[in-house]
């Protein structure tokens, strides 16, 4: 975003109750906190002893992979080669490798930032280079890049073309493809991958196949294709493991089914092959948080404790912000505060959740600095802390700070997705500027990031309170379009719940 908009609302800070809090510092001593909240990381320090040793380590090549001279291959002495000739050819050869390291690093560094239209790019220049060799595990990152990033017929593409390079998939190939498809909750297209699976012997379905589509179908309240598939894995004799139980309970919990819920979680504790874990705990105080049913979370927390299960890092970070949803700030600081006495680092995830809270109600000033203390904890912020900035400072009336916080994100190379797009356009709708708006929307588009149900919402909305009823009737048309399509965009994961 380049223009700044059009509107600016005064807005007071509220004092929040954080700053109210007392905390204790190491000596056990106590210590108000007053003007400002004060975030503290204990991070544990980590001591590693290692011993060595005079023998060297003997290398193992990798497949293909060959040591350059062995003492048992050495070539006979031929005729000698003029030195300006090998040099040469090492230039050469330099120049080549040096090339190979460059394209292939910069594809890896696109798969990590997770930009699929620049990964696919490099892949194309990878591709036409002399020393080229395709690679399952490249075709495997590239697969499960395009079904994150909602790409699932790239993501077919793609697969077409390793089987034309004769590289012979296998079950996992196959399951990050169907993965893809159920990502973008193309149910019938994951299915029809599946049923094409089974009649390759070497492709068989397993374990984490049939929990990828379970998990679509629990996602889309298609639970009577859950049982067909659980079934499906009693005539393949295969178990379902303590995973796929977990994304069921979290199924029947969003939904609330809650006595379905309680059956399987009962199942588990009665069972021997998929006991419950702190996925499961975090699962059940996940859904209840997420439901502000604060009682029960508490409840339940109590239960797992009792079950000999320990809490994580994720855990408290579910805590936090189940509280800092609702506004529950003492009880917040004292989470994290525990985090620290026992040693658990707070991570991205924990400070998402602060910011998240300060800015669900526009306590910019609180917000701000908590970001601020991210960063000068050498924290990485990541797209949802972006979301978090970008909302509180609309809500709080600062559109000239959303301005700053998008050039922000895009010096820190922050992955654009949905939900990030999604801030911005509320934002702009927020301040009246509906011809930004329109500019970002389109720059949304024009970056292969598909718009989702909520994105025309806030634009329809938008442009109805402007009697603009022109253009909500072509965004109306647009949606219905692409979701005959099957090609609404789908939110990507913003963060990691450490």
């Amino acid at each position: 975003m380049t223009s700044s908009f059009s509107l600016s609302f005064s807005y007071s800070l509220l004092p929040s109750p954080l700053s109210q809090d007392k905390t204790k510092n190491s000596t056990g001593t106590s210590k108000h906190v007053n003007s400002r909240v004060v975030f503290r990381c204990a991070f544990a320090s980590a001591t590693c002893s290692s011993t060595t040793s005079s023998v060297p380590k003997k290398r193992h090549w990798k497949e293909g992979e060959y040591p350059g001279i062995s003492e048992t291959s050495i070539p006979p002495r031929s005729k000698r080669i003029p030195i300006k000739n090998i040099k040469k050819k090492l230039d050469r050869k330099n120049n080549a490798k040096a090339w190979a390291n460059t394209v292939t690093e910069a594809l890896s560094d696109r798969i990590d930032k997770k930009q699929w239209l620049e990964a696919l790019e490099t892949f194309e220049m990878l591709k036409e280079q002399p020393f080229y060799q395709p690679k399952e595990g490249t075709y495997m990152k590239l697969l499960v890049l395009l079904g994150k990033s909602g790409q699932p017929q790239r993501a077919h593409q793609l697969f077409d073309t390793m089987v034309e390079e004769e590289l012979e998939p296998n079950s996992e190939l196959y399951t990050a493809l169907l993965g893809a498809y159920c990502r973008s909750n193309l149910i019938d297209e994951a299915f029809s991958i599946l049923d094409k699976m089974k009649t390759l012997p070497l492709c068989q379905p397993d374990v984490f196949t049939y929990s990828i589509l379970i998990k679509a179908c629990v996602d889309a309240s298609r639970f009577e294709l859950v049982e067909s598939l659980y079934e499906q894995m009693a005539e393949r004799s295969i178990t379902p493991n303590t995973v796929t139980q977990n994304i069921v309970l979290r199924g029947y919990g969003k939904v609330g089914k809650f006595d379905q819920m309680e059956k399987v979680l009962l199942g588990m504790l009665e069972g021997t092959t998929c006991k419950p874990d702190v996925w499961t705990m975090n699962t059940i105080l996940s859904l209840f948080g997420n439901k502000g049913q604060i009682e029960m979370m508490e409840r339940w927390y109590e239960k797992f404790r009792n079950f000999g299960i320990e809490p994580e890092t994720r855990t408290f970070n579910i805590l936090i912000g189940a509280y800092g949803k609702k506004r529950m700030y003492d009880k917040m600081s004292s989470v994290m505060e525990y985090m620290r006495k026992l040693s658990f680092p707070w991570t991205t995830s924990t400070y998402n959740n602060v910011i998240e809270a300060f800015s669900d109600v526009g306590d910019a000033k609180h917000m701000e600095y908590t970001f601020n203390q991210m960063r000068a904890e050498g924290m990485k912020a990541d797209t949802k802390t972006f979301c978090c900035l970008i909302k509180g400072y609309a809500n709080a009336g600062l559109f000239h700070k959303v301005v700053s916080t998008v050039q922000l994100a895009g010096n820190l190379e922050i992955p654009e997705n949905t939900s990030f797009y999604n801030a911005v356009i509320s934002a702009c709708a927020r301040a009246n500027d509906l011809m930004e708006m329109e500019r970002v929307f389109k720059r949304m588009k024009d970056k292969q990031c598909l718009p989702d149900s909520a994105t025309y919402s806030i634009m329809v909305d938008a442009y109805r309170e402007e009697g603009m009823n022109d253009k909500v009737h072509n965004l109306e048309q647009e949606k219905q379009m692409m979701a005959a399509n099957g090609n609404e965009g789908n939110e990507l994961g913003t963060s990691v719940d450490d």
